[in-house]
């Protein structure tokens, strides 16, 4: 039971947000902020690894790690607003893996400046980018679908019968 403030008795009611205490809900929180979590730190040990060998693109990849924990971060306080974001990131970052992975193969050539890791060892990290990025976008969408934003205003005076309801079943 959420504690009522003094905002809220100023007010007369408060705020509940009975989409957010589904299981299915926090569960898909969870998912989105693994997968944003786990692109952030592929990209680093990419970045790390391909340090010499990235010339002008480190900005781009810096600021896709910092977008992906911001992303993490806003999920992890429920934003519903970075879903759609974290998804279309998703689409733009899993292009970039698509275009670069094969490229990190080819350097195993003479004559390309050597990376920090193995190329092949880089390939292979663009490449598993790829299917985490699938996986971002379809649990982002279905994070969004599932209204994390929806609130309630329940009266004070009306509290205990709300508690009654508690139990029953959400809208899906």
């Amino acid at each position: 039971m959420p504690t009522i403030t003094e905002e809220d008795r100023e007010r007369g009611y408060r705020i509940d947000r009975p989409n957010r205490r589904k299981a299915t809900s926090k569960a898909t929180k969870a998912v989105v902020i693994l997968l944003l979590l786990a692109t952030a730190v592929l990209m680093l040990a990419i970045t790390i690894g391909g340090w010499a060998a990235l010339s002008g693109a480190k900005p781009v990849q810096i600021a896709f790690i910092v977008i992906y924990l911001i992303m993490a971060w806003q999920t992890a306080r429920w934003s519903r607003g970075t879903l759609p974001l974290a998804a279309a990131f998703a689409i733009i970052l899993g292009i970039f893996a698509v275009v670069a992975g094969p490229g990190w193969f080819d350097r195993d050539k003479t004559g390309f400046t050597n990376p920090t890791f193995p190329s092949n060892i880089d390939g292979l990290l663009t490449l598993l980018v790829i299917p985490i990025q699938l996986l971002l976008i379809a649990f982002a969408m279905r994070g969004f679908q599932q209204e994390w934003n929806v609130e309630v205003e329940i009266p004070l005076e009306d509290d205990g019968e709300h508690e009654q309801h508690r139990g029953a079943p959400l809208p899906a």
